[in-house]
């Protein structure tokens, strides 16, 4: 059962259709060098949690701190070849969607305060995910 959420409580939000790319519309392949280390944008006390519905393999605790965050989501990516990262607007919060042949296999929502990422939201159910698939 899925829950509707306010940034920052913890619960996983419900996506909604997505409603095309975010403001700046870029798309970035995996594997391109950044200017910044990925733990940079997180708060030092950010979490993130993940949700495969049962259908898809997702961390079943939470993951605290910015370091174990980049860590985990840095060596997932590594993983996992031709990914192209999206960025997207995901629920009215700013966020990310991971494709592999077409098809959407993670979408991430961000609470953000000030400057950092205070929550990270992956959902990688396929059920729920289907509206973020292109054809």
């Amino acid at each position: 059962m899925t829950t509707r959420s306010e940034p920052g409580d913890g619960r996983l939000p419900r996506l909604r259709r997505p409603r095309g790319p975010a403001s700046s519309g870029t798309s970035s392949r995996h594997g391109k060098p950044r200017t910044s280390t990925p733990s940079s944008a997180l708060d030092p006390d950010a979490t993130a949690t993940g949700d495969g519905g049962g259908l898809a393999s997702a961390e079943l605790r939470p993951i605290e701190g910015a370091e174990q965050i980049a860590r985990f989501f840095a060596d997932r990516a590594s993983a996992v070849p031709n990914v192209t990262i999206l960025e997207r607007t995901v629920n009215g919060q700013p966020g990310l969607a991971a494709q592999q042949d077409g098809a959407t296999v993670v979408v991430m929502a961000f609470d953000v305060a000030g400057d950092k990422i205070k929550h990270i939201w992956a959902i990688l159910n396929p059920d729920k995910l289907r509206p973020w698939t292109t054809s």
